[in-house]
């Protein structure tokens, strides 16, 4: 087992991290102290489990960087006893860097960086590098799926370069883009938000819905259940439903971070 970043060996100064846990309410994790778990069905593959129903998520995000040759023998979010998909487990994967093949189902995608690909319950996601030499790291979800009668979800692959731009809640500082369709058969989207320098939310937010962000460029302050702690590329965030949130960008690049939320569900008794 080793870390993330093969930070192994004999320490080199006092152990710290600006790591921060607190189950069912938030979570800032650094790429440091982060180790490789080993998975079922995933060969030459690094795979570090971030925010997990352990965490008080009701989802699971990883990281994983496929080496050469890398790939997954049995679906993505399948039980550990099961080599078929799980007919109840959503899916999604979206590449930081490299190229990837995906498979879902049927389908092939050939994805270079920013792409993704989603698969709706029941649905078999394969992953392969296809990067040569040289390694794809991905950033992986998957969620219990929540039906309605008379409404599914389809498979959906793009790129978020080829996704309109929307200013968020009017600032054109900010931006949004919405990777998945705003329609009752989803219960959740990915979405990448990016802030110009200086930018921030226009508010503290407070509401039901819980999100994994994971930071794809740049560094900010972020309010996490009122405590302003600095985060930056390659940190992750776990936030739980009610957990005040905000954030600002600083510095002289765009703070961007990919997350998932959940949505267009009602509350259950």
């Amino acid at each position: 087992m080793g870390y993330l970043n093969n930070n192994i060996g004999y320490p080199k100064d006092i152990l710290q991290s600006r790591a921060i846990i607190k189950r069912n309410n938030y979570a800032l994790i650094e790429p440091n102290g982060l180790v490789k778990n080993v998975l079922p069905g995933f060969e030459n593959c690094d795979v570090t489990i971030l925010a997990t129903p352990k965490l008080g998520a009701s989802f699971v995000d990883y990281l994983l960087t496929l080496h050469e040759n890398g790939k997954n023998t049995k679906p993505f979010g399948a039980n550990n006893a099961d080599s078929h998909a799980a007919p109840d487990i959503e899916t999604f994967a979206y590449v930081i860097d490299g190229k990837v093949t995906a498979t879902a189902g049927e389908q092939t995608f050939n994805l270079d960086a920013g792409g993704y690909v989603y698969c709706p319950p029941g649905v078999a996601m394969f992953l392969e590098n296809a990067n040569g030499k040289n390694s794809s790291q991905l950033f992986l979800y998957k969620r219990r799926y929540i039906p309605v009668l008379g409404y599914h979800a389809d498979i959906v692959s793009n790129n978020v370069n080829a996704l309109e731009a929307i200013e968020y809640e009017g600032m054109s500082n900010v931006i949004l883009k919405d990777l998945l369709p705003k329609e009752l058969g989803f219960d959740m989207n990915i979405h990448i938000l990016s802030f110009k320098p200086g930018a921030s939310h226009g508010y503290v937010e407070t509401h039901l819905q819980e999100h994994g962000a994971y930071i794809l460029s740049g560094q900010g302050m972020y309010n996490l259940d009122n405590d302003w702690l600095p985060v930056k590329k390659g940190d992750y965030i776990f936030m739980a439903a009610y957990a005040l949130q905000a954030g600002y960008a600083v510095g002289n690049e765009v703070f961007s971070y990919i997350y998932s939320k959940d949505c267009h569900r009602d509350v259950e008794l």
